[in-house]
């Protein structure tokens, strides 16, 4: 499966904005569809994911309460609605899908297969 992602851009800090992950083919039942960023010099983290599509979204600490993962089956594409942006969100993001996981390896990079371009994404204070 290939992966796109888009919609990255500059915007001030409190702002939002909606990235994309358009899919070459369908998620089925058993793909989890994550997102990922890396800010530089940082790790790979685990931003948001549905665990085997299906299920209720996954998301980290830091950006609960202002990031949501939807999806859009028809288009085989999830998004990333960011609200509430601070500097610290600054990133590269990733989106990233694979099959049969288990739950417990949702938030591991390690994990994925298949991986996206990335979308660098600039949070000016």
């Amino acid at each position: 499966v290939q992966l796109q992602a888009f919609g990255g851009g500059m915007v001030q800090a409190r702002g939002s904005l909606r990235l994309s992950c358009a899919a070459s083919e369908r998620f089925d039942r058993t793909s989890t569809v994550a997102w990922f960023r890396q800010a530089p010099e940082k790790e790979r983290e685990f931003v948001a994911a549905y665990f085997r599509t299906n299920s209720s979204p996954y998301y980290a600490d830091a950006v609960k309460g202002r990031f949501t993962i939807s999806r859009d089956n028809g288009r085989n594409t999830v998004y990333l609605q960011m609200n509430n942006l601070k500097p610290e969100d600054t990133a590269v993001y990733y989106c990233a899908t694979d099959r049969n996981l288990i739950q417990s390896s949702v938030r591991a990079p390690s994990q994925y297969d298949y991986w996206g371009q990335g979308t660098l994404v600039t949070v000016s204070s």
